[in-house]
Formats: structure tokens, C-alpha cells, sequence
């Protein structure tokens, strides 16, 4: 299945507090569309899912002596919603 397409929850005290909504965030591959992300958390933690919004987060940019440059990567989050008593033990 596309379980790859999901590299880690993402876990932070404003992600946290989503989960009393039925929300969870996820840092996901940088290719990965709604319906494959739906598909993977459907498959990887067997809930329901309802919703997927996505957040692509640019690179940072620094300038080192004169030159500015990207510092590493942009990430790509999904913020999945779930149906109605569902949840998903993230710790």
C-alpha cells in the first residue's frame, strides 16, 4: 500500500490539541495528494477518514557571507480529520 507516502506523525502542542477535534498531522512525502494520503492512514491505522487538508512549508532561507540559500528541505504536512469516535494513539 502507500503507507511510505507518510514519514512520521508530527507531533507538537499545537498538533496535539487538534486530537480533541478528531485532527492529527502527519509530515508526509513531498508528492503525496489528498486521496493517497486518505488511503495510507486509512490502511496504516484502520479509522475512517474524512478529511485531508495539506500544508507545504517552505525552506528556510539564510544568507552566509553574501549568498542567500535555502537551509534544508520544505516539508509537506496533512492535517487529517476523522470520523466520530474514531482516534488514533499517536504516543
Amino acid at each position: 500500500m502507500d503507507t511510505f507516502l507518510i514519514k512520521k506523525p508530527w507531533v507538537t502542542e499545537k498538533a496535539g490539541n487538534l486530537g480533541a477535534v478528531r485532527q492529527y498531522v502527519f509530515l508526509v512525502d513531498g508528492a503525496a495528494t489528498k486521496p493517497e494520503v486518505k488511503k495510507a492512514v486509512e490502511a496504516l491505522y484502520k479509522v475512517n477518514v474524512v478529511s485531508v487538508n495539506i500544508v507545504n512549508r517552505p525552506a528556510k532561507r539564510k544568507r552566509f557571507r553574501g549568498i542567500l540559500r535555502n537551509a534544508g528541505d520544505g516539508q509537506r504536512k496533512a492535517i487529517v480529520t476523522l470520523k466520530d469516535g474514531q482516534k488514533i494513539d499517536i504516543a
